[in-house]
């Protein structure tokens, strides 16, 4: 695992910033980040509309944002999800069940090497369905060629034994033009789940 670098934006009045800042020095200081960087928001307002900071405490830890007071405990655990191969596909998946699908859009679409974790997510067995719901959203809103490039993980999702997956992987090949896409599609219309065989069919069609 890599400690994620740390971007802590603050303001004189704020006062939930000096407590963010302290925490974060603490993880610094045990190796959790590979780095702090504390900037005074009314010293860079430029640097701040750039990176799109409305509110202060704003942190920027590794590819995560996280915005409002965190408690030191709290930043512990972003700190390690940050550091961890999974971790991304957990802050997503909050962000998904807080409704908050523009951050989610916006990350993918600065950072679209994540739309995996993105669909990785429709494959845990317990699905909240905001989080459901907010995938096919998000996934729906990617540019054409970023949701190209998962075809081979649709299509393999598409041999899932769970009908859900299989429901679900139909949806989103009916969004690509693609051959194989296609190919699958006609596999799915002879599934064994109606559910599936009905949205397969609705997608060629």
């Amino acid at each position: 695992m890599t400690a994620p670098h740390a971007l802590l934006f603050t303001a004189p009045s704020c006062p939930h910033c000096p407590g963010v800042k302290t925490a974060l020095n603490g993880l610094k200081q045990e190796g959790l980040l590979a780095g702090l960087e504390v900037v005074d928001i009314s010293q860079a307002p430029q640097r701040a509309t750039e990176l799109g900071v409305r509110s202060v405490p704003w942190l920027q830890l590794g590819d995560f944002v996280l915005t409002g007071a965190q408690t030191p405990a709290e930043l512990r655990q972003w700190a390690e999800r940050a550091a961890a191969p999974d971790g991304m596909a957990g802050y997503l998946e909050q962000l998904l069940a807080n409704g908050q699908l523009n951050e989610v859009e916006g990350l993918l679409k600065r950072q679209p090497q994540h739309v995996d974790s993105l669909l990785g997510l429709l494959k845990k067995a317990e699905r909240p369905i905001q989080v459901a719901l907010g995938v096919s959203a998000v996934l729906e809103s990617l540019p054409g060629d970023t949701l190209a490039g998962l075809l081979p993980e649709l299509l393999a999702l598409a041999d899932e034994a769970d009908h859900r997956l299989r429901t679900d992987a139909a949806h989103f090949l009916g969004l690509l033009d693609s051959e194989a896409a296609k190919n699958k599609l006609t596999i799915l219309c002879d599934d064994p789940h109606p559910e599936v065989r009905e949205i397969a069919a609705d997608a060629l069609n």
